[in-house]
């Protein structure tokens, strides 16, 4: 493990456009995909790296790891069966500077990612992301009715310090829901 660092402004400033390498392997239990990398994880290189982001702290508390990672340990969650990625590869300040094109290219990428790698659940970190890049407008947290293969798809809240209207203990409500659900599934994969 690379020892956390904490990025200048001008690191993350600079760090626009800039890629964080997916964690991924075949056959995943559950490959979580992200809207898009934020600076502070552009300028670390590291996924939801920015101090405030629940996403490790949500899944220590459904289960999914037996213990809280940090985002410089995010290649241990291969041994948990789980993954990371993005819908869109680059870094920006905000989602909001992504627009629908982008998205709807990054479901397509994100289909060939599936296709090739098969994981068995795609968990989906970010409602208006997602019902913009799979034209599913009504879509809600939980399961969703689409799969690509036999692959299912979850959607989930942005994990993301701001989104105000689910606080950790509800985060890890709604990744416990999901960890149940992968543990199920894999008796029949």
């Amino acid at each position: 493990m690379s020892a956390p660092v904490r990025p200048t402004r001008e690191q993350i400033a600079a760090a626009h456009g800039r890629l964080v390498p997916d964690v991924i392997a075949p056959g995943l239990n559950c490959l979580f995909c992200g809207i898009n990398p934020g600076l502070y994880s552009g300028a670390v290189g590291h996924h939801f790296a920015r101090p405030g982001n629940r996403f490790w702290a949500a899944l220590a508390l459904s289960g999914f790891t037996d213990r809280r990672l940090n985002a410089y340990e995010e290649e241990d969650l291969l041994e948990h069966g789980l993954g990371i990625t993005n819908l869109v590869e680059r870094a920006t300040a905000t989602a909001d500077e992504i627009g629908k094109a982008e998205l709807e290219d990054g479901a397509r990428a994100l289909r060939r990612k599936v296709r090739r790698l098969w994981p068995q659940t795609v968990a989906f970190l970010g409602l208006g992301a997602y019902r913009v890049a799979f034209s599913a407008p009504a879509a809600v947290v939980g399961e969703q009715p689409k799969r690509i293969g036999d692959t299912r798809l979850w959607l989930l809240p942005n994990p993301s310090g701001l989104n105000a209207h689910y606080q950790v203990d509800a985060l890890a409500e709604v990744f416990a829901e999901l960890r149940r659900a992968v543990e199920s599934g894999q008796s029949g994969r």
